[in-house]
C-alpha cells in the first residue's frame, strides 16, 4: 500500500515547445499549471496512476459523476477505479475539451502534408499518436494503455444532431492548475487538436510549471462541488490509509 509523499520540491518551470512530448510523475500535493503563452493552444494529456498504471483517467466516470461534458476549475478527474487522479484548482481558460481524443499520423498528413524530418529537420510534423507512444514507452507503457484524453484549451460545442464544431476560446496567458491527488503518471502532447480549422502545422508554446500546495481542505471546491466527488476523496484517501 502506498505511503504519502512528504518531501519538498522546487518550484519547476519550462516551455513545452510546439509539437513537444513531456512525461513526469506528478507527486500528491503537486500541482502542474499549463499556461497558453500565445493563445489558441491545445495541449493533449493522459493519466495514469504512477504506482499502478493500469489503473487511468476515466473518461466516462469522469463525465458521468459529475453531470458534465467539459473540464474546468471545481471538476476532478477520475480513474477507473473510483478515485480521484487530479483537481483542477484554477482555471481561467474555462473549458477543456473531454470527448473528441487526438490527432494520428495519418489525419495530419491529410490535413498539413507530408512534413518530414528530411524536410524540415526539428521543425517536422509531429502528431499525438505517436508522442503518446514515445512518451508511454519510457515507462513500459505502449499501444494498449492509450486511452482517453483530455485537450487542454480546447473548447468544442455540439449541435442538435451531434455534430461537433471547434470553437475559438483560449487567449495568450489563459491557465490551467492541476493538483495531483495520487503520485500521478502525466503525459503531455503539445500537438494539433483534430477539429483545429488552421491550415497550417503552428503548435502553440505552453508554459509549465509545478509546485506544492496544500491539501485539500473539508470545504475544499472540488470535493464540495457535487456528492459523488465527496465520495471519490474519501476512496483517495483511504488509499493512503
Amino acid at each position: 500500500m502506498p505511503t504519502e509523499t512528504k518531501s519538498a520540491v522546487a518550484p519547476f518551470s519550462e516551455t513545452l515547445r510546439g509539437g513537444q512530448m513531456w512525461s513526469r510523475v506528478l507527486r500528491r500535493g503537486e500541482a502542474l499549471a499549463l499556461t497558453d503563452v500565445e493563445g489558441g493552444a491545445s495541449v493533449a494529456a493522459l493519466f495514469f496512476n504512477a504506482e499502478q498504471p493500469l489503473e487511468r483517467y476515466n473518461m466516462p466516470d469522469t463525465l458521468k459523476a459529475q453531470h458534465i461534458a467539459r473540464l474546468t476549475a471545481g471538476n476532478v478527474l477520475y480513474s477507473d477505479m473510483g478515485r480521484v487522479l487530479c483537481s483542477i484548482i484554477a482555471d481561467s481558460a474555462g473549458w477543456h475539451d473531454t470527448i473528441t481524443g487526438h490527432q494520428r499520423a495519418d489525419m495530419a498528413r491529410a490535413k498539413y502534408g507530408p512534413g518530414t524530418y528530411q524536410a524540415l529537420r526539428n521543425d517536422f510534423h509531429r502528431n499525438t499518436r505517436d508522442n503518446f507512444l514515445v512518451e508511454l514507452g519510457k515507462y513500459g507503457l505502449g499501444r494498449r494503455d492509450l486511452h482517453a484524453n483530455v485537450n487542454f484549451f480546447v473548447k468544442v460545442a455540439s449541435d442538435l444532431e451531434g455534430n461537433l464544431r471547434w470553437v475559438p476560446n483560449s487567449r495568450a496567458g489563459a491557465s490551467v492548475e492541476l493538483r495531483a491527488e495520487l503520485d500521478v503518471l502525466v503525459v503531455l502532447s503539445n500537438t494539433p487538436h483534430p477539429l483545429d480549422p488552421a491550415p497550417t502545422y503552428a503548435p502553440k508554446p505552453v508554459g509549465l510549471g509545478i509546485r506544492r500546495v496544500p491539501a485539500p481542505a473539508p470545504d475544499d471546491a472540488a470535493r464540495t462541488s457535487c456528492a459523488e466527488n465527496g465520495r471519490g476523496f474519501t476512496l483517495t484517501e483511504r488509499y493512503f490509509a
